[in-house]
C-alpha cells in the first residue's frame, strides 16, 4: 500500500492512482514486492527537524528515506521537502512536477538497493531515475 500525506505543506501531487501504479511497477522491475510506503510531504523546517532528530544531520535535504525493507518486500517512510523540491526545480530548470516525480522515485530506488554516494553509483542512480521517469511519462500518456 502506498499513502501520501501532506504534513505541513501541500505537494499538489496529481495523478496519484497512476503514480502508485508506477511506483509498484518500478519496484517489481528490481525483483521486489510492494509492502507499505508512506510519503510525507513537508517543509524545509520539518525535514530539518527530522534530519537532526533521527540522523544527527544539521542540513536541509529534498528527501529522507527510512528503510523497512524485509525479505524483498519494499516498505519505508519517505519525507520530502516540497520547499527544496521547488528550489531544486528552479536550479535544474525542471518543472516542479518533474522534480517531485524524480524525488519520489529516488527514494524507492534507494529502497531497492541503489546507492548514490560515489560518482559511479550516482551515475547509475541517475540512469535508473531517467528510466523510471520515462515509464511514468508513458503511463501518463495512456
Amino acid at each position: 500500500m502506498i499513502t501520501f500525506v501532506d504534513e505541513d505543506s501541500k505537494s499538489n501531487l496529481k495523478n496519484r492512482r497512476i503514480i502508485k501504479s508506477w511506483i509498484a511497477q518500478v519496484i517489481e522491475q528490481y525483483g521486489f514486492k510492494l509492502g507499505n510506503l508512506c510519503y510525507i510531504f513537508c517543509s524545509d523546517y520539518y525535514i530539518l527537524d527530522v534530519n537532526k532528530r533521527y540522523l544527527n544531520h544539521d542540513y536541509y535535504t529534498d528527501i529522507i528515506t527510512f528503510d523497512y525493507v524485509e525479505s524483498r518486500v519494499v516498505s519505508g517512510d519517505m519525507f520530502i521537502s516540497v520547499d527544496t523540491v521547488k528550489s531544486n526545480s528552479a536550479q535544474y530548470s525542471a518543472s516542479y512536477t518533474d522534480e517531485l516525480h524524480r524525488v519520489i522515485i529516488h527514494g524507492v530506488l534507494h529502497l531497492c538497493g541503489l546507492k548514490d554516494k560515489t560518482p559511479s553509483a550516482e551515475k547509475k542512480m541517475r540512469a535508473a531515475e531517467d528510466k523510471a521517469l520515462a515509464l511514468l511519462s508513458d503511463l501518463l500518456k495512456k
